[in-house]
């Protein structure tokens, strides 16, 4: 991208948007299973509408993992984000479980045998990305999107704010001057909302978590701040628009600022190179920029279903530093193996840290001390510094 002036603008919908109560309810049945069992393996997705909940996907666990155990973590899920409405109600929807086991020619691929490593879940190319915007390594847009929408789900949680409901959409426009965010040009937020609550009302209990997130100075202009521009939000989550698992892939990540593969990460666990993979590459674009090799870093791995190797690492710093990028790539793979066992044993996935990345991003998070956001580490920092002093 052009280090010119230009507006960048990222969004983000909060747990009680309707793909992101599947995103949830799928991640709760990873959890369950690798609780279970630390080598299960988990692709199930769901959907869901007016006081309906639908699962289907293929899993090779536990027996006791029941379809009535995964209807209960699908309305517990539910629960915990909020939805007791007419149209959604965590115990009155009606749960369908369509879920079998996995197929014996993916399994036959991916497990080790003999002196075969196991291999990748399935072919694709998965990207991570970095960048000096924020402390995190993150693009400003998308996290600033994400903590308006968190800051507001906190205060409806806490009974703070008692009238908003669990569905929110918020959108952030930067302005960028030489490569770098300088202010808001304008903030979106639709947020649902309880009958009693008129359109100013609800603009100004948003205002102060947009102020409270956004740099001193960088508010935007009064005219652009848009709160539930069609004037009414009450009706929301699954009962206003039907959800499904994987549909918000660029919120998951990096807002657009930065490619994504082909995959999303909800519901799969991590034997798939669609979410581990993209976590591993994550891992070393951040630690690579917080070594100070690059001050942007993007990293693309790519894998073949079957195969434990990646078939290329490729990365780019964008032309913010001088460095060697084919020596990089080797030093990278040496301190890292980016085979799907490797990263998972490097990285610790194989743990039941997955229900809590299914909202406001799975990357831009503090590393948690039972392992959950272990891709947000920066442990690999003295290596680099090493390796390229």
């Amino acid at each position: 991208m052009s280090t010119a002036s230009y507006v960048f603008t990222s969004e983000s919908v909060s747990e009680g948007h309707p793909d992101k109560v599947c995103d949830r309810i799928s991640d709760a049945i990873v959890d369950t299973y690798l609780t279970a069992d630390p080598e299960a393996r988990v692709a199930v997705e769901t959907l869901t509408t007016t006081n309906r909940i639908v699962l289907a996907g293929e899993v090779r666990g536990p027996e006791h993992v029941t379809a009535e155990t995964l209807e209960d973590v699908a309305r517990a899920a539910v629960k915990d984000i909020g939805y007791e409405q007419d149209g959604f109600h965590w115990q009155n929807a009606e749960v369908c479980v369509y879920v079998h086991r996995q197929s014996a020619d993916i399994a036959m691929g991916v497990d080790a045998s003999g002196n075969k490593d196991e291999g990748a879940g399935d072919q694709g190319i998965m990207f991570g990305y970095a960048c000096r915007e924020t402390d995190v390594l993150m693009p400003a847009p998308i996290y600033f999107a994400h903590q308006i929408l968190k800051s507001l789900a906190e205060a409806r949680h806490s009974g703070a704010e008692p009238h908003l409901g669990p569905d929110t959409k918020g959108q952030v426009s930067l302005r960028y001057e030489n490569g770098m965010p300088v202010g808001a040009t304008s903030v979106v937020v639709s947020t649902q909302h309880s009958e009693d609550l008129d359109q100013d009302r609800v603009r100004e209990i948003v205002r102060p978590h947009v102020m409270n997130v956004l740099p001193d100075g960088w508010m935007c202009p009064e005219e652009q701040f848009y709160v539930n521009p069609t004037g009414r939000f009450v009706i929301g989550g699954p009962d206003g628009d039907a959800g499904l698992t994987g549909r918000k892939i660029i919120v998951d990540t990096y807002g657009g600022a930065a490619p994504h593969g082909g995959g999303a990460f909800s519901g799969k666990d991590p034997t798939k190179v669609d979410r581990s993979a993209a976590y591993a590459a994550r891992y070393l674009a951040k630690n690579v920029v917080a070594a100070g090799l690059a001050d942007k870093c993007t990293i693309q791995l790519s894998y073949a279903i079957g195969v434990s190797h990646p078939l290329s690492v490729y990365i780019d710093t964008h032309k913010t530093n001088e460095i060697d990028t084919e020596r990089l790539s080797k030093t990278l793979r040496e301190l890292v193996n980016l085979t799907p066992r490797g990263i998972r044993e490097h990285l610790g996935l194989n743990k039941p840290i997955y229900a809590r990345t299914a909202a406001y991003g799975h990357f831009g998070r503090p590393p948690e001390p039972d392992g959950g956001f272990s891709w947000e580490r920066t442990d690999l920092v003295d290596d680099l510094r090493s390796a390229f002093a």
